[in-house]
């Protein structure tokens, strides 16, 4: 903190002897050895890198290549907010709170800048917090490649598993957005083996996401996040099964959230019949699918499956 505080103070920048001398932490050991002094320096500038604080290395004006003359300075303009940007104490704290939830390595270089800048701010949050952050993580293993690639504008390569095929085929996307929708996460993208857009549930990636050298306009990703969830919503309303429940059950409790009655029983919207039938199958006999007949069929050969499973255990 009495880095970052030094080197947003000044416009110059400061060199690193003059850091090591007068900055509160480094001065303190003028007895330690510079070596280690410099160690010190180097992990400190790394560590806030990876924070995502902007630190701008200045070469020295009459030889660029020594280091010893560099100045070292974070920009005002990209460490704090615009001058036009205010919070209330009530937004400041919904901002932090927001910030908490997500783990670290869910939350986006963009995103982690942002509460950097508000916590910069340095206005006390007087609107207490009750009860507790619930954390938020992204459990697919292809979530951090795929952020990543994301930010990067790199076009990354990975095995997909569609339901009912035995292998899984390569696709080659241009990731844009990854996308949050009724509980799972999605990448949506450029397909540039199929010449369109695309969306993969992350479920279904298997294998590791790589990175191509290959990269893509950054400006593609503009909206992508709204176009992917307009498209999983479209989606959805062309898919809806009849539904009965059981009164009182947890299938009522889960399913009438997101259903509209109907002359017999409700009508559920979804996006993937394959992953709605394993939910419907895991409510046992609480929920009966009237239509379509395909869901249908998926959910009752996920139970005869569970029955089999189960057959010798009552003896």
């Amino acid at each position: 903190m009495n880095l970052v505080v030094a080197l947003v103070a000044t416009e110059i920048g400061l060199t690193k002897q003059q850091i090591l001398d007068s900055v509160s932490g480094y001065r303190q050991r003028a007895g330690a050895r510079s070596d280690a002094l410099d160690k010190m320096f180097e992990r400190d500038k790394d560590e806030l890198r990876a924070l995502g604080v902007p630190l701008e290395t200045i070469p020295s004006s009459t030889d660029p290549n020594d280091l010893r003359e560099a100045r070292y300075r974070i920009p005002k303009s990209e460490y704090l907010l615009p001058e036009d940007i205010a919070f209330t104490p009530s937004e400041l704290a919904v901002l932090s709170l927001a910030g908490d939830v997500w783990s670290t390595g869910s939350l986006s270089a963009d995103a982690r800048s942002g509460l950097r800048k508000i916590r910069a701010l340095g206005i006390d949050v007087d609107e207490p917090i009750l009860g507790f952050a619930p954390r938020l993580t992204a459990q697919d293993p292809a979530f951090a490649p795929l952020q990543a690639a994301i930010e990067a504008s790199r076009v990354v390569t990975f095995d997909y598993l569609k339901p009912g095929e035995d292998r899984a085929k390569r696709r080659t996307l241009a990731p844009l957005a990854l996308v949050e929708y009724e509980g799972r996460w999605h990448v949506y993208g450029r397909d540039l083996g199929a010449g369109a857009d695309r969306t993969f549930l992350l479920s279904r990636v298997t294998g590791e996401v790589v990175a191509e050298r290959e990269t893509f306009d950054p400006a593609d990703r503009e909206g992508a996040g709204d176009r992917a969830l307009a498209g999983l919503e479209a989606l959805a309303a062309r898919q809806r099964a009849l539904v009965e429940v059981t009164p009182g059950s947890e299938g009522e409790l889960r399913l009438l959230r997101r259903a509209t009655p109907a002359r017999q029983g409700h009508l559920v919207s979804y996006v993937d019949r394959h992953i709605f039938a394993d939910e419907l199958a895991s409510y046992g006999p609480e929920v009966r699918v009237v239509e379509p007949p395909e869901l249908r069929d998926a959910v009752v050969e996920r139970l005869r499956a569970a029955a089999a499973v189960h057959e010798g255990d009552a003896s």
